[in-house]
């Protein structure tokens, strides 16, 4: 077999391990895909109509619509909760890596015949939960898409995914156990509420509305309601995948030095 075979079959064996992972540890995948719906349906059910009144003209219902309520509400919600449904599954990462580094198993792939950096570190950072969090946010989030472009939608949701999962995987690893690792990515599931995701940043106080409009996740989400709604997205499209490349290189970075560094747990 050659080097490509050798990483295609090592990266395929760790996803089938991980998709068995999630079978048989179902709590973890209930509570990951539930807290995105719960919030949804708190959010547009029962704060929707306030909020949506709220916002006025135009932001949720597009030219010549009502000016405002719990259907538009929805549409304008949709990307901050797809952004929790990602940042939910960066949570579950963390735990999954930081229970291979404590039960051992990293330790005894280490004396096997795996592709180490290249392969085994790669894939299993990558594909852990690439598979999940795609479906999840595209579920949460694909059928509040009208006007917008599906595949642009679902390249942002992958490219997001793709930078937290990284992180994650770097927070999974810093930690010393299981239960540290379930809060210390608890931040990125509530930085939506800090940016744009559920209110305009304009209608906040300066410091925190100078945080809301400069952080991560804001350019994200106007990414994603201007793709979903058919509006214009201006430079946050650039920003975000500027955001995104510095997330994941740094995550990679990261994660990279503390796997050289700490094999065994």
């Amino acid at each position: 077999m050659t080097a490509i075979s050798y990483a295609v079959s090592d990266s395929a064996t760790m996803v089938r391990r991980q998709l068995k992972h999630m079978l048989r540890y179902p709590g973890l995948t209930v509570f990951l895909v539930g807290m995105p719906i719960v919030f949804l349906l708190l959010f547009v059910y029962v704060f929707g109509g306030t909020l949506g009144a709220g916002l006025g003209a135009g932001l949720g219902a597009g030219p010549g619509g009502p000016s405002g309520g719990r259907a538009e509400y929805v549409n304008y919600v949709a990307p901050g909760i797809i952004l929790m449904a990602v940042a939910s599954v960066a949570q579950g990462t963390a735990i999954s890596v930081a229970m291979d580094m404590t039960e051992g198993i990293i330790a005894r792939f280490r004396t096997m015949a795996i592709a180490r950096d290249e392969t085994l570190f790669k894939r299993w950072g990558r594909k852990v939960h690439h598979a999940f969090w795609t479906h999840d946010g595209s579920a949460q989030g694909g059928n509040k898409i009208a006007r917008g472009n599906r595949w642009a939608v679902a390249g942002v949701v992958v490219m997001v995914g793709f930078a937290l999962t990284w992180l994650s995987v770097a927070l999974g690893m810093v930690t010393k156990s299981v239960e540290t690792a379930s809060n210390l990515p608890m931040p990125l599931v509530f930085l939506p509420f800090l940016g744009s995701g559920f209110v305009p940043t304009d209608s906040m106080p300066v410091g925190l509305r100078w945080f809301a409009e400069y952080q991560p996740f804001t350019s994200v989400i106007e990414t994603l309601r201007g793709l979903l709604l058919g509006g214009p997205i201006g430079n946050n499209g650039a920003i975000a995948v500027a955001w995104c490349a510095g997330i994941a290189l740094a995550g990679y970075l990261w994660a990279k030095r503390l796997f050289n560094r700490d094999p065994v747990r």
